[in-house]
């Protein structure tokens, strides 16, 4: 049976990696299951900038490292223990996609750089295991955001906005969760239920106390009124 992939997006300062964390602790995820921080390391270990994040090369090579990272991941996860049967990143491949059309000078520089990063092989490969993870958009909490003089409520709706539209695009399914839902135990619970719905032996065999789930008759979305999913027909930071 194939690992449950979980990605967890959106814009920057919308609580990612603080909500990823936590549900690695909540379920005893192996490290080797977790994938976290890979823009952050790249442009560490290459020497990129905020100047860079406009340029397709940076784009790439987060690509390339965050891919290689889920496949290694993928690989542990379907040939371990029971315990690795679950994939949980903080961003994914289509990060830099949405990053790179964000910063592009018009829509023409988009479409380039957008194809430069879609027709990757790896990017391909990984496109068709999207197709079957779970996606959870997070999007902006107003009081969340650092005012670092160049990011606004406006930038990061305007990246949510791409966002959507490229998974969208790509034929990926996801849900979408808001300041309607702050506390990171609500969080972590609605992301547990939808990991359960997946497939509920592993997160039961994973934790010591029994996963809430929807009362008989209930569907998750009347258990759960803070997550939807959202199905957009239209086609960073």
């Amino acid at each position: 049976m194939s690992p449950i992939q979980v990605y967890v997006i959106g814009p920057s300062s919308t609580g990612k990696t603080t909500l990823c964390n936590a549900v690695a602790k909540s379920v005893g995820l192996p490290t080797r299951c977790y994938i976290t921080e890979v823009a952050r390391q790249v442009m560490r270990s290459k020497g990129y900038t905020r100047a860079d994040v406009g340029t397709v090369e940076m784009q790439r090579a987060i690509m390339l490292a965050q891919l290689e990272k889920e496949a290694n991941a993928f690989a542990c996860a379907r040939w371990g223990n029971s315990e690795g049967e679950l994939i949980l990143s903080d961003r994914s491949g289509i990060d830099p996609i949405v990053y790179a059309i964000m910063t592009a000078k018009n829509e023409g520089d988009a479409r380039q750089k957008e194809a430069m990063l879609v027709n990757i092989p790896a990017f391909q490969m990984a496109l068709r295991r999207y197709k079957d993870a779970i996606f959870l958009l997070l999007n902006p909490v107003e009081e969340w955001l650092v005012d670092d003089g160049v990011r606004s409520l406006d930038h990061h709706e305007h990246c949510i906005k791409v966002f959507r539209q490229v998974l969208d695009k790509y034929g990926i399914k996801y849900q979408e969760i808001g300041a309607e839902t702050k506390k990171i135990e609500d969080r972590v619970r609605l992301l547990e239920e939808r990991m359960a719905l997946a497939h509920r032996p592993l997160v039961s065999q994973m934790r010591e106390t029994p996963v809430i789930r929807p009362r008989v008759g209930e569907s998750i979305t009347a258990c759960c009124p803070n997550i939807s999913k959202r199905d957009f027909s239209q086609n960073q930071s």
